[in-house]
């Protein structure tokens, strides 16, 4: 981008300083990731808006990733589908060391890597920001919040904030997707979508189960891990020789897009503390209606009756599904563009990390895309 475009940018979006700031992306998958991957794509988009507002960024992600700003690649290619890679956690500590070489270069260093990065950053006193993108209600995490307690973070969803309402939160950040990436469907195909991995807390047994009671096709396209690979074949395969279902294996782009599109509904009946659900705003995006089971974010992301229908259990959703005719895709595409968009995530990332560059102790809350303020309160002692 040129530096007058840049200015123009910079002042149309109320930002007045241009900042260099660099995002650091997991290596697991490109950025953005070609298939399945949460993280990466919301890296991707936060990257890409960042360039078009004018700001200096630099990405640190694997080589065969994507984007208009400057690439620093760590690796050739994402650690997942790499066949060379056995220890991952190597190619990450490499990561951060070349992010720490390059400190000067940078106003702010954006993390999403989790806690990885806490002993150098402190000791390095870089300013940073890590957004903390996975469930926080396991008790392997409170001893590392409490060492490091002062890092600030950033959740993707309030629900998130639960296990861990003492650390340093600057702010909840609802992720958000580029508009002109979706296309709307105005009209679904009669079949039922689930889109996401095969894991235990995902659902998708009850998704098959769903479906077969509502008497609709339900198509699947999900990925499944190394470590899900034995739950699948012992759970999930047996369920699909149901004729109503058909296992489409792992889908990117432009088929993604189709596949939620034409979906009467999307499916999203989890059984964890969901830090975010990528999979209902790309759907809302389409205009598609999502059935989600209410748990960790789902509240917060959807709204109930307008962008499809929050439900309790299986028998709830068989009757959401006999229901889809009362909501308007016209509408769950709109609720979209109100709350989940790139430019709207990339805004308030923006005033975080003005407020932290500027060395302000105010917490930034983010509560369907409108900003509050409000003090940091002093972290209890308890766990």
């Amino acid at each position: 981008m040129h530096i007058a475009t840049s200015k123009i940018a910079l002042k149309k979006n109320g930002q007045g300083k241009r900042l260099r700031i660099a995002q650091v992306a997991p290596l697991y998958e490109s950025v953005p990731p070609k298939q399945y991957g949460g993280t990466e794509r919301v890296v991707s988009v936060l990257t890409e808006e960042l360039v078009r507002l004018g700001h200096d960024v630099t990405l640190f992600a694997s080589g065969d990733s994507m984007t208009s700003a400057r690439l620093v690649p760590v690796c050739p290619e994402s650690l997942r589908t790499s066949s060379q890679c056995i220890d991952q956690l190597a190619h990450h500590m490499v990561m951060i060391e070349q992010v720490m070489q390059a400190k000067k270069n940078f106003d702010l260093i954006h993390f999403h890597i989790d806690y990885l990065h806490f002993p150098l950053s402190r000791r390095e006193q870089v300013v940073s920001l890590s957004t903390l993108h996975g469930r926080l209600d396991l008790p392997d995490l409170v001893p590392i919040y409490q060492v490091f307690r002062d890092m600030p973070v950033v959740s993707i969803s309030d629900a998130q904030r639960t296990p861990l309402p003492w650390i340093n939160w600057q702010g909840t950040v609802h992720h958000g997707l580029p508009e002109r990436r979706y296309s709307f469907y105005p009209k679904g195909n009669g079949y039922l979508a689930f889109l996401g991995r095969t894991s235990p807390e995902k659902g998708l047994d009850r998704a098959i189960e769903i479906a077969m009671r509502a008497h609709m096709p339900l198509k699947i396209a999900a990925k499944v891990d190394k470590v899900d690979a034995e739950y699948f074949n012992s759970v999930i395969k047996p369920l699909l020789d149901n004729p109503l279902v058909e296992f489409l294996g792992e889908i990117g782009y432009p088929e993604k897009n189709e596949f939620l599109g034409n979906a009467a509904a999307v499916l999203f009946p989890i059984d964890w503390p969901e830090p975010f659900g990528l999979v209902m705003i790309e759907a809302m995006a389409c205009g598609t209606p999502v059935i989600a089971f209410n748990r960790g974010s789902v509240p917060e992301v959807m709204n109930d009756g307008v962008s499809g229908f929050v439900v309790s259990d299986v028998e709830g959703a068989v009757r959401a599904v006999q229901n889809l005719s009362s909501i308007s895709r016209r509408a769950v595409r709109r609720h979209f563009e109100e709350h989940f968009t790139g430019a709207r995530m990339a805004e308030d990332y923006l005033g975080i990390y003005h407020r932290l560059v500027a060395r302000e102790p105010e917490d930034l809350a983010v509560s369907n895309g409108v900003l509050s303020w409000m003090k940091l309160e002093s972290p209890s002692n308890t766990t």
